[in-house]
């Protein structure tokens, strides 16, 4: 299998959206059964000048919350 020399977004990207859309990969499902595990983020605001934190810090509540997630809690996030 050759690779292409560039890569074109529309020829691997065409229709995945529509593809999640259509399996539900966005709808939540509640379960009553599961212990709840969710984290409030606050709303953004200007507290200086953008840097790694930033990033960090969405990066870390995604990551424990797919953690709580796969110990079987019932997440939101």
């Amino acid at each position: 299998m050759e690779m292409k020399p560039k890569y074109n977004p529309n020829e691997v990207e065409t229709g995945r959206y529509d593809q999640w859309v259509n399996n539900g990969y966005f709808k939540a499902a509640e379960d009553h059964s599961k212990e709840t595990y969710t984290i409030v983020i606050p709303p953004p605001n200007v507290t200086g000048k953008l840097h790694l934190g930033h990033a960090w810090d969405t990066t870390l509540q995604d990551i424990i919350t797919r953690m709580k997630r796969r110990q079987g809690y019932d997440t939101l996030y």
